[in-house]
């Protein structure tokens, strides 16, 4: 089948380059955008008096048409028959309304089409990731307030330091999220700016109106330099980072639930609805989801690499190079949503098993600090006081007790300012309480925090 393009060229396309040139196979998920895009085109050429009116009605009613054909499965988008998703929906259309299909392309480029169309696919999955995550951060929320008074051990270097609560250690996470819906919200607002109108680079002759499309639709303006507006993917690279980062997120409670779940910990247990078992091994219950979860973590920042590599040693303006933007992103998009639909629900109902939380926060001499803290607050220097309880951390180890067990007349050997009431000063249900300082780990002070990202939730009708 002959080139929209052709003319200059005498012989047909090899075939092994016109697969390789070929982008429709995936580029034709961007069919809806593609053609609301030439709609708007085509209203605003006939709005500015550039083609006939009447044209503008066939152009419009002939897309709508397909439109619908494509929605419906009667389309199939193959190399053999069509190089892109732009040059196919022109090429469908012209065969359909015959010449007034033609004029539909008069100042415009494919250029600033595909720019276009990849900003209005980006903007629309950046709405999609963005509701999956304010979802997962309810969830998360939910599950923290069911568990403000639940002792868990709080950890540095995977070995067990303060005491913290379950809500305490989940907010940490909740606010995680938070950052990454605030970053998708910058990376919409950046993005939000029509390359339509650029051309192939240097804009047109025409008297096109390029607010007109911008506000047809639904960007804040035209971007403002032709070159850049054809050849700008920072939105795609700043979507990738954002996805990146969420994923280390994911990737990193993923790996935290992974080892709740093993019997050396037994905090908590997946719902059999998403857990695996073994093909030899009857009793494993195996945490697949977030094995997967983590392990395709790699892939978005494969997406990411792959992109920054593209973009850069690429000179202004389009390159065919650019071609390579869509399917990374597609993937990473796909990915991200995929693991945000399950691991939502998975975490739901993640049953908790708090009395395993508490026994193993009283194991670990976690209540160590608050025990200095309680000779500091009686004068002592913290630093002697840091040593005084080191000193009987290691009495304890040797006589195989701890803490709250350790007679007092072994801490009055240490120092004579211990008196009884140190064993209400290292009860972990007074070192959580007494933790009141901002952002700590006080019932009352989490609960603060979940008040405010319940606020931040509600701003953003969850």
């Amino acid at each position: 089948m002959a080139k929209m393009w052709a003319g200059r060229f005498q012989k047909e396309t090899d075939a092994v380059v016109n697969d390789f040139n070929s982008s429709v196979p995936f580029d034709c998920r961007m069919y809806a955008e593609d053609i609301s895009g030439s709609i708007a085109h085509a209203t605003m050429l006939g709005h500015q008096g550039i083609i006939p009116m009447e044209d503008v009605e066939q152009i419009v009613g002939g897309l709508e048409q397909i439109l619908c054909e494509i929605e419906a499965g009667k389309i199939e988008f193959t190399a053999e028959k069509y190089e892109d998703i732009h040059m196919a929906n022109e090429q469908l259309l012209t065969e359909r309304i015959g010449d007034a299909g033609k004029r539909l392309h008069t100042a415009r480029s494919r250029n600033d089409q595909v720019a276009l169309d990849m900003r209005m696919y980006v903007r629309g999955q950046i709405g999609e990731i963005r509701v999956l995550v304010l979802e997962f951060l309810r969830v998360l929320t939910e599950k923290a307030k069911a568990h403000t008074e639940t002792v868990m051990p709080g950890y540095t270097h995977l070995q067990r330091a303060q005491p913290i609560t379950f809500a305490h250690h989940l907010m940490a996470y909740a606010n995680m999220l938070k950052r990454d819906v605030r970053r998708l919200d910058d990376c919409l607002a950046g993005l939000d700016e029509c390359p339509l109108g650029s051309g192939a680079l240097a804009g047109t002759t025409y008297p096109i109106d390029r607010a007109f499309t911008a506000e047809a639709l639904g960007f804040a303006r035209p971007c403002d330099n032709s070159l850049d507006g054809v050849s700008d993917r920072d939105y795609c690279l700043e979507l990738l980072s954002d996805l990146s980062i969420l994923m280390v997120h994911l990737s990193r409670l993923s790996e935290e639930v992974i080892a709740w779940c093993s019997w050396e910990f037994k905090f908590a247990e997946l719902d059999d609805a998403y857990s695996t078992g073994s093909s030899i091994m009857p009793q494993k219950k195996n945490p697949d989801v977030c094995e997967l979860i983590r392990g395709k973590t790699g892939r978005v920042f494969g997406a990411l690499t792959s992109l920054l590599t593209v973009m850069k040693g690429l000179p202004l303006a389009y390159n065919k190079d650019m071609q390579e933007d869509k399917e990374g992103v597609y993937d990473a998009i796909d990915t991200v949503k995929m693991c945000l639909k399950v691991f939502a629900p998975m975490f739901d109902t993640m049953t908790m098993i708090p009395e395993n939380m508490l026994n193993a926060a009283k194991r670990g001499f976690i209540n160590a600090t608050d025990c200095a803290d309680y000779l500091t607050k009686k004068g002592v220097p913290f630093r002697d006081a840091y040593k005084a309880t080191g000193t009987l951390v290691h009495t304890c180890i040797e006589q195989g007790v701890t803490l709250d067990t350790l007679p007092l007349s072994e801490y009055k050997k240490i120092s004579d300012v211990f008196e009884e009431d140190v064993y209400h000063a290292i009860d972990l249900s007074t070192c959580v309480a007494e933790r009141r300082s901002t952002g700590g780990p006080a019932p009352e002070e989490v609960r603060r925090q979940i008040a405010v990202i319940e606020e931040f939730l509600q701003e953003r009708g969850v």
